[in-house]
């Protein structure tokens, strides 16, 4: 089984410990809310459109709020099962999902109190990794210094390139990864001058 499929798997059950109401890091979202999300984002493309394209995004606030009222165990379960057979997700599920099911999990999860870092696998991090580099660049092409992300393996990614002196990131590619889309409740290291160390740590990471 894929890391996008055990990660989806793995938020539906966390989800369904939480309940419905639960709170996540997606702005005011509850875990209803973000089911409805990703219920939309694999089923209903004429919609999910909205998710990248502004013009749309009336649309997709519309439809997700339709699909939100439906009861949470039946997301839950739309959820689970993935994209449907006709939709062009479903034969690159394991690569396009990834990192969506991964951060959506992480999401859920750290916003309850208490919250740790996972142990993950390995093999796991290395392809979070992978993930890392497809969007290091997009999410911190905003920021006003360089960016560089290491590894605790050394590995390093330029993630902005720029005049000055670099901010480095270090942590796992699961914490990192979490970074760069934008979430702060994580566990990295830094390393640059203070003020540059801040203004990265600010800088808007919206893929």
């Amino acid at each position: 089984m894929s890391l996008a499929r055990r990660e989806r798997h793995a938020l539906v059950e966390t989800m369904t410990e939480v309940g419905p109401a639960a709170p996540t890091l997606c702005g005011t979202w509850t875990a209803h809310d973000l089911a409805a999300h990703l219920v939309v984002r694999e089923r209903r493309p004429d919609a999910s459109i909205g998710i990248v394209f502004r013009p749309m995004s009336g649309y997709l606030e519309a439809k997700q709020t339709q699909i939100a009222q439906r009861p949470f165990a039946e997301l839950l379960e739309l959820v689970r099962t993935g994209p449907p057979w006709w939709s062009p997700l479903r034969p690159v599920d394991a690569m396009v999902n990834l990192s969506e099911m991964f951060v959506h999990h992480e999401d859920v999860r750290r916003a309850e109190p208490g919250w740790e870092p996972r142990q993950l696998a390995e093999r796991d991090e290395d392809r979070l990794w992978t993930a890392l580099r497809t969007v290091a660049r997009a999410a911190y092409r905003k920021s006003p210094v360089p960016v560089v992300l290491a590894s605790l393996r050394g590995a390093e990614i330029t993630a902005h390139r720029g005049d000055g002196d670099a901010v480095t990131l270090t942590g796992t590619p699961s914490e990192l990864l979490l970074h760069a889309f934008g979430r702060d409740e994580v566990r990295i290291a830094t390393t640059g001058s203070d003020a540059d160390v801040r203004a990265v740590l600010a800088t808007d990471r919206s893929v």
